[in-house]
């Protein structure tokens, strides 16, 4: 974005333009999207855009990593996009493979798999699969506002529960408190943990930050009640962003104390692919005279670049300004009486089903 560009505000959505792939071949597209891209050429990006949401047909719906520097070797996206609208979010760029924008295309063009509880008990049913926790909300939020009507991780969480399979959920909303009742019975058999990520205690700045997440007092709250379940939680304070949300750390590592939090964590923030641009250009709508200072600090604690691809390195930044954010956050957790914790799911559970996909009766 030029500084002779002007600045819109797309209200309502995070990202402020269809930021348009400079990969896969895609920069020579004339159109991102539909005809609201050639209003924008005349009149500025509008104002209101409508969440549309296409039903995909998957074959699969576990995927398998062999990242060396995450917790996880398996996940499930019941949702492909996600109407949270999290300028941050380094899943972004995963829209760009569908030659949809990484920008308000994935906050607006949404994917839903209600093929996926069928999918799971048949891979559930392989002889040769070896249960191992399978990680809920890695690329997009697994109860975003159309996780009210599909309702699809609820029927994943009752394939897991019934089939004793371990699950670890993350999210940016209280809707997840809807599924208390099967998260409480998993509990109970070592299968489940939550992890909600909290970015800032103010909701304005949440606001313009995850403009339809669940407001920061709300999944406070539902943090407490997942812990006041035995629900084992965990407070994500991410992603930290310097000079507009590290002034939040302390204080939200102090409220999990408080509502008796079982760990917390903070994950820096990361800008790949796409996402720098989309934050440039929000930089440029609510802090303009802070960018500069903003992707400084960003570029000092990633080795002079907007981000660090390189395993390891993209979760542990490193210079002054990291290790300053780091001895904050230790002190921080120090004070709050937590500690970190690596919970163990148990996988000696599992009930294979019937070769058929189905579930059997007990």
């Amino acid at each position: 974005m030029s500084e002779s560009e002007p600045v819109h505000r797309v209200k309502g959505r995070g990202a402020q333009s269809g930021a348009v792939p400079q990969r896969f071949g895609l920069a020579d597209r004339q159109v991102d999207g539909d005809w609201r891209d050639h209003v924008a050429l005349l009149d500025g990006p509008p104002v209101n855009l409508r969440t549309t949401v296409t039903e995909e047909r998957p074959k699969t719906i576990i995927s398998f990593n062999q990242s060396p520097d995450i917790f996880f070797d398996r996940s499930i996206n019941a949702y492909r996009g996600c109407e949270h609208g999290c300028v941050y979010c380094f899943a972004r760029p995963t829209h760009a493979y569908h030659d949809l924008s990484p920008g308000l295309d994935f906050e607006t063009k949404l994917f839903a798999k209600p093929d996926a509880p069928r999918l799971l008990l048949e891979t559930l049913a392989r002889p040769k699969y070896r249960p191992a926790p399978i990680a809920m909300g890695t690329n997009t939020d697994p109860y975003q506002p159309i996780e009210g009507r599909y309702a699809i991780t609820r029927k994943l969480l009752e394939i897991c529960l019934e089939t004793r399979h371990p699950v670890t959920i993350t999210t940016k909303s209280d809707r997840v408190l809807r599924d208390l009742d099967l998260l409480t019975e998993m509990a109970e058999h070592d299968l489940v943990a939550v992890a909600i990520s909290v970015t800032t205690l103010d909701p304005v700045l949440s606001g313009k930050l995850e403009p339809r997440a669940s407001s920061p007092e709300k999944r406070l709250t539902a943090l407490e009640k997942l812990a006041q379940a035995g629900i084992p939680s965990h407070c994500s304070v991410a992603p930290v962003i310097p000079a507009i949300t590290d002034e939040f750390m302390e204080g939200i590592v102090a409220r999990a104390g408080e509502i008796g939090v079982g760990s917390v964590g903070w994950i820096p923030l990361r800008l790949p692919h796409e996402v720098a641009p989309l934050f440039r250009e929000w930089l440029a709508v609510h802090f303009p005279e802070r960018a500069g200072k903003v992707m400084s600090i960003v570029r000092s604690i990633r080795n002079g670049r907007d981000n660090d691809p390189q395993f390891f390195s993209r979760l542990r930044p490193t210079g002054v300004w990291a290790e300053l954010f780091r001895a904050r956050f230790m002190l921080a957790q120090k004070r709050a009486g937590l500690r970190k914790v690596r919970l163990e799911l148990d996988c000696s559970r599992f009930r294979r089903p019937s070769s058929d996909g189905q579930l059997v009766l007990i």
